[in-house]
């Protein structure tokens, strides 16, 4: 009469072998699943733009769109770079910050063009568009200010407007992205 089996028999095999297949399979039926939640093509052509800053007056304020987001590139006069500095300690700001952490050229201010409470486009990138009384722009929905440095000083708004990831190049080219 034989005994108990002392190692792993057929029947054991055939469980190992079966959920092998059973797990290959559900991968292989999954894969398109989650290959579908990767960004499109048109997607990834817009995470980088290159805009060509040569042509900018100093002053002047351009808007470009990236990554389906508005972009503020303000090329800042002496005045309002030394508004921005003066502020840098002032003990009322939201969000402390100065104006050496929020740019790399203190001419070039570069910002996401959405208000940090309820993501509104704030006001202020066209001549004779209110300002505020910080000469940066104004979200008429709920009342935020924001300086020449892109820093909250009045509102709801709970952080100064974002920075986007952007580098110069020599050529006056500024990549965002």
């Amino acid at each position: 009469m034989p005994g108990p089996e002392a190692g792993p028999g057929r029947r054991d095999f055939l469980l190992i072998a079966t959920g092998t297949v059973a797990a290959t399979g559900a991968a292989f039926a999954a894969w398109p699943l989650i290959d579908q939640m990767n960004p499109s093509a048109d997607v990834l052509a817009m995470s980088k733009i290159e805009v060509d800053l040569d042509g900018m007056d100093i002053g002047q304020r351009i808007t470009v769109k990236w990554n389906g987001k508005p972009v503020f590139i303000c090329r800042r006069t002496a005045k309002e770079i030394a508004e921005a500095e003066a502020d840098d300690h002032d003990p009322g700001l939201i969000d402390p910050a100065t104006d050496d952490e929020r740019v790399q050229r203190k001419e070039w201010l570069i910002v996401i063009g959405i208000c940090t409470h309820l993501g509104c486009v704030p006001l202020g990138q066209r001549n004779p568009q209110n300002r505020g009384p910080w000469h940066g722009w104004f979200c008429p929905c709920h009342g935020s200010i924001y300086d020449t440095a892109g820093r909250v000083r009045r509102g709801p708004a709970p952080r100064n407007l974002d920075l986007p990831p952007y580098a110069f190049r020599s050529n006056g080219l500024v990549t965002i992205g």
